[in-house]
This record gives C-alpha cells, structure tokens and sequence, in this order.
C-alpha cells in the first residue's frame, strides 16, 4: 500500500491519479470533505472518475500524531507532497510548523513502521545560493546560510534536513525540487492564481526569469525514481527557464485575452509592496502579494535539469505546448 500525503493539492491529486492508473493501491490524507472534493473535480477533468472511488482516503494531519498511526498501517512506500506555500511573513510560524515539524512526523513514521522508501516533494526554492563563479544552480550548489532567504524556502530546506536525518537514519529517500509547477485544477493554488490574474487582465510584465514544469512531468518523475532503485538523492525537476513576459503572452494568447503590456521595473516593484503594504497596515487587508513574491518576479535565476535526465533518460514536456493543450479558451 502506498500512502500519499497531499492529495489534496496540485501535485497530490494528479501523483494519485497516475498511481490508480498504473494500478496501485493507494491510501492518501485529508483534513476536510471540501478538499476531497478538489481532487475529485481533478479527476472528473480528466474523465476518470471511476479511479476516484478507489483511492483509501484516511481523514488526518502530518501534525497529529495519533491520525497518522492509523495511515500508517500496511504502508510500504510514501510520497510525501503536503506543504504550506506562502510568501506572507505573517505565516513563518505556521510554514516552519508544517513544512518542517510536519515532515519531521512523516520521516518518524516511515522509520518506526519500516517503510522501504520515502519520496519527498521540495521545491527549487529549497536549493543553493550561486557563488560568484557560477551561472546555473544544480543539485550540487550549496545554501549560503548568510544570504537572505524567504520564509517558505527556510521551511523547505530544514524539511531537505529532516529527510537526510532519516536517510542517516536508515530510510531510502528521494527528493524532488519542481520549479513553479503549471497544471489544471487548483486556480487558487500556485500556477493557478498566475494564469487567473493573466485572464483577468494583467497590466504588468517583467523580464525577470524562473523555472516552470509540468505536473505530470512532475509525477510520472515520482513514481519513475520510487520504482527504481535510485535513493539517497535529490533532482531538480524543470521543463524550462523562462522570462516571465514569455510566459505571461503564452497564457494570454491561449486564453484569447490582452497580452500584459507595461514593464514593471524595480522601483514599479516596490512602489506596489508599499502600497499593500499600508493597505494591510492601516485597512487589514489581507496582503497575499509579499514582497518576496514581487522580488522573485525580477530575479534571473537558471536552474539546471540535467541529472535527472541523465538518471532516467527522461525528458520534459515544452511549458508554452502545455499551457496550449491545458488552458485553451476554445
């Protein structure tokens, strides 16, 4: 039997989908009816919903010990994909709790029920810092623990460090490091709040560039490093680097909208922080634009995919013929 936590989110509900079709027996996590009902519509998308019904859905939390010992039973492989994603520095407390407590409990689990081997869903943002020498980050480069790092990437890195206290500890792990993950269902998730705000008429672009990837590349890379005998290493999983302003009029084309069609520079940048910023200040508005999130649309970082298609042979799918199949306005 194989456990999956996350089930509920993006990369969660399709790992589910493309496990049942391989015909797997799978038991996965939730915490209430209404994000079952998610994965569901996932599944209804696309028009496999018989394979819904056969998923063990065990009501629980990768923080409540108790309702992890009954998901736990029978369980001889794990892909762990549950995480808190937020770039809002009120949520420090809870990112650390979740993404590094609550993994700390899924390692704890696998090492006291025996389970042979763990998978592990990071993110790019969990990798190294560039030195002055280097132009692309890889698996290799290391975390500069002096640079400023977001909250969210603190938190996926001490999850990276729980996972390697396991492997030390006898578990067989693998790690996987997903760019920004683009794939349908969940628009209020990641990707899907991007391609939202580009359909409802996003001003602004930047020449800013950052990894994308599929998430069916994501999952079927999964269950291909769990199913082969490959353990104790992490690979970055990125389709491609893209500029933000490619991305945005591929998204805009598909969708038969206007195209973002003001540069946002710096100064534009901070000038829009600022502005929720004294939103959130003065009226409590809810500021869900950070400014970490408004920086990382400036950085130029490149990330390097070239491991894993050495590992498995393996290659990616092209992000703007995706965004074209999966998003069309018809």
């Amino acid at each position: 039997m194989i456990l999956v936590t996350g089930g509920t989110g993006l990369v969660g509900a399709h790992l589910l989908l493309h496990l049942l079709e391989n015909g797997a027996k799978v038991r996965a996590i939730y915490r209430d009816e209404k994000g079952i009902q998610k994965t569901k519509s996932l599944f209804q998308h696309y028009k496999k919903p018989a394979l819904f019904d056969a998923v063990e859905w065990v009501q629980g939390d990768i923080l409540n010990i108790p309702s992890l010992e009954h998901a736990f039973i029978d369980i001889t492989k794990v892909y762990h994909c549950a995480a808190l994603i937020s770039f809002d520095p009120k949520d420090e407390n809870k990112l650390r709790k979740i993404n590094i407590e609550g993994t700390a409990n899924i390692v704890n689990f696998c090492l006291a029920k025996g389970v042979e081997k763990l998978c592990h869903v990071s993110s790019t943002s969990a990798l190294g810092d560039l030195a002055a020498h280097e132009t692309i980050i890889t698996e290799e480069t290391e975390w500069n623990p002096e640079k400023y790092h977001s909250d969210y990437a603190i938190s996926k890195y001490g999850a990276e460090m729980e996972i390697w206290r396991g492997q030390q500890e006898g578990l067989k792990v693998i790690i996987v490091n997903p760019g920004v993950i683009i794939g349908p269902g969940f628009e209020d998730q990641g990707s899907g709040q991007l391609i939202k705000k580009v359909a409802d008429g996003l001003l602004f672009y930047t020449y800013g560039k950052t990894a994308f990837v599929a998430v069916n590349d994501v999952v079927r890379i999964m269950i291909e490093l769990m199913e082969s005998s490959i353990c104790n290493e992490r690979f970055i999983l990125i389709g491609q680097n893209i500029v933000f302003r490619d991305l945005f009029n591929t998204i805009a084309d598909t969708l038969k909208v206007k195209r973002p069609s003001i540069e946002a520079r710096p100064f534009l940048i901070k000038l829009t922080w600022i502005f929720y910023w004294f939103l959130n200040l003065f009226f409590r508005k809810s500021n869900n634009v950070s400014k970490d999130t408004l920086q990382s649309l400036l950085n130029n970082k490149e990330f390097s995919n070239q491991k894993i298609k050495t590992a498995l042979q393996t290659s990616f799918t092209d992000i703007h013929q995706y965004i074209r199949e999966n998003f069309s306005a018809n």
